[in-house]
């Protein structure tokens, strides 16, 4: 059995132990292919090994039918700013650089991360060191071919703290450590920054080999290069992103007026099979469902990215549209600024989750299409997801809890949300007035999608969506990891610091998920959200559309797509 790096190394010493787990039926199949690929095990190999061992056939069959090039795909999605793609907050913007630069790896829609970019990974047996080798037949647009300087300078960008990437936050924990600046915040604490744990953290091989290492262990180490601002830019390009900018996709950026539209254009030296289409234009259609519904009905678009749940039915009724529907752990949080009076007492906290009672609100804003949230972020859909005692709503203790912090009146706050989708400010009116019965008195300000894009870090009480990631440790180190860019909340807890840096090493699910469980009670009764709903995903398209498969993060991958004549 060889690994994923051609053979050249040996296999880490942990497969063997996967493989004998799944012919016990101690392990499944999908956290079997899963952590064997992250382990070095090339996929096709995985597949394999998988089904011969249960009796399944290996890999999927390949697609029916031949692609054909030309035509133009018109999508309606939300247009933002997409200046700055290392720092990108929304899927919105990376939808459209995701047709143009490509990410050193890829997760597919069953889990699966294979390389991209990358030719193979190979960990040390510890998983502190990763060994990256690039793929060499890839091609810059501008011709360059792609080396293992361009990879580093990205890599240096994302965890440099000036740059402000999310990226951070997810890698912190393996290769970066705290500094004191030496410089005070407002309440007098030290101000910190992050530096890498050692000058040898990121170590070039040679034209076509990086090695990262860590001082502690990581797994998803190739799951994480796949988080979607971690695209690899050109160097000559700045960090910036616009018309004319050097990617590796099979587009290039022809047009882009934010809060109109974007149009995207075939390249002809493209490195690998694909791109298919002469033309992708993304056509901002403003907030209105009514209007999303009326462009899509009325052919002015192909298809609509995160369409709106009340028009879900209408939609259905479309000749020639199909629904691309996914399991997914797409949600929506209440987050509040723990720094700030009154969600600096925990009782605060968690007196606002005992308030409102998740099923209610799903049937209310979702129609039953998803799953209850459980106020601590992690998904019964991640493989790492240990099932707790359901946090069942309960209006005294929620009252009682206020008193003991010093509200025997309630409390009287703001709440923010975005106007699109309408799920969202749904949502956000089912819990106001379910909060109502607490005393916990709550203004719902419901914002254009723009003008809440620039503010959804700032404000003390905000509604704010999450799309899905493969594993519970990921949007936990992305959200609420101390000092990250995404910790919107600035929620700061060492222990739940502690025991995450301790989850995102372990390669035995079950004993993960034990530490999962207690960082799941840490989010209960500390943490900074209030988490009402899990979301089910439906992308409406054209079934003039071929060779288009819905991913769980609604990422769209265009290169292998073509129209139908």
């Amino acid at each position: 059995m060889r690994s994923g790096s051609g053979g050249k190394d040996r296999q880490h010493p942990a497969i063997p132990r996967l493989v004998d787990a799944l012919e016990q039926r101690q392990l499944g199949r999908r956290e079997f292919l899963r952590t064997a690929t992250l382990l070095g095990m090339s996929a096709p190999i995985a597949y394999g090994v998988a089904g011969k061992i249960l009796g399944e056939p290996a890999i999927k069959s390949a697609r029916a039918a031949t692609p054909t090039k030309g035509g133009i795909l018109r999508v309606g999605m939300r247009i933002p700013a997409v200046d700055n793609p290392h720092t990108f907050s929304w899927v919105y913007d990376s939808n459209i650089v995701r047709q143009t630069n490509d990410y050193l790896t890829r997760t597919q829609p069953d889990g699966v991360t294979v390389p991209y970019l990358l030719e193979s990974w190979q960990p040390s047996e510890d998983l502190k060191s990763w060994t990256l080798v690039l793929r060499k037949d890839v091609k810059w647009s501008n011709g360059e071919d792609l080396v293992a300087d361009h990879v580093i300078w990205n890599i240096q960008r994302w965890i440099d703290p000036n740059v402000g990437s999310s990226v951070l936050g997810l890698l912190k924990g393996f290769m970066l450590k705290d500094v004191d600046t030496g410089q005070k915040n407002e309440d007098g604490s030290p101000k910190m920054t992050t530096e890498l744990w050692d000058a040898n953290a990121i170590e070039k091989i040679d034209d076509h080999t990086v090695k990262l290492n860590g001082s502690a262990s990581m797994l998803a180490m190739p799951e994480n290069l796949f988080h979607y601002p971690a695209f690899i830019l050109h160097p000559k390009d700045e960090g910036k992103y616009g018309v004319g900018a050097i990617g590796t996709g099979a587009y290039d950026p022809a047009e882009i007026e934010v809060g109109k539209k974007v149009v995207l254009k075939r390249r002809d030296s493209y490195w690998k099979e694909g791109g298919y289409l002469d033309e992708i234009q993304f056509v901002d259609l403003g907030d209105d469902p009514a209007t999303k519904l009326a462009a899509l009905a009325s052919k002015q678009v192909d298809g609509l990215y995160d369409a709106d749940i009340k028009i879900y039915e209408s939609i259905k009724k479309i000749p020639g549209i199909e629904i691309h529907s996914i399991t997914t752990a797409q949600t929506g949080v209440a987050r509040m600024k723990v720094g700030q009076k009154p969600f600096d007492d925990p009782r605060v906290r968690k007196a606002f989750k005992l308030a409102i009672d998740p099923a209610s609100v799903l049937k209310i804003a979702y129609r039953d299409l998803g799953a209850l949230g459980e106020h601590h972020h992690v998904a019964p859909v991640h493989p790492d997801y240990a099932e707790l005692p359901p946090m069942k709503r309960d209006v005294e203790a929620a009252k009682k809890l206020l008193a003991e912090a010093g509200h025997p009146n309630g409390v009287e706050v703001e709440l923010h949300c975005k106007k699109d989708p309408d799920w969202e400010p749904t949502a956000s009116q089912a819990m106001v007035e379910q909060w109502a019965e607490a005393g916990i008195k709550v203004k719902l300000n419901v914002m254009p999608g723009a003008q809440y894009w620039d503010v959804w870090t700032k404000v003390p009480f905000g509604f704010t969506t999450w799309t899905h990631r493969p594993l519970a440790i990921m949007v936990l180190g992305l959200a609420y990891r101390t000092g990250v860019p995404w910790n919107e909340s600035d929620y700061a807890n060492p222990e739940f610091d502690k025991l995450l840096t301790k989850a995102e090493g372990i390669i035995d699910l079950e004993e993960r998920k034990k530490v999962v469980a207690e960082l799941e009670k840490i989010m209960q009764e500390d943490g900074p959200i209030v988490q009402p709903l899990w979301r089910a995903s439906y992308q409406p398209f054209t079934n003039k559309l071929k060779g288009y498969h819905a991913h769980p993060t609604e990422y769209y991958f265009f290169e292998d797509v073509w129209m139908e004549a």
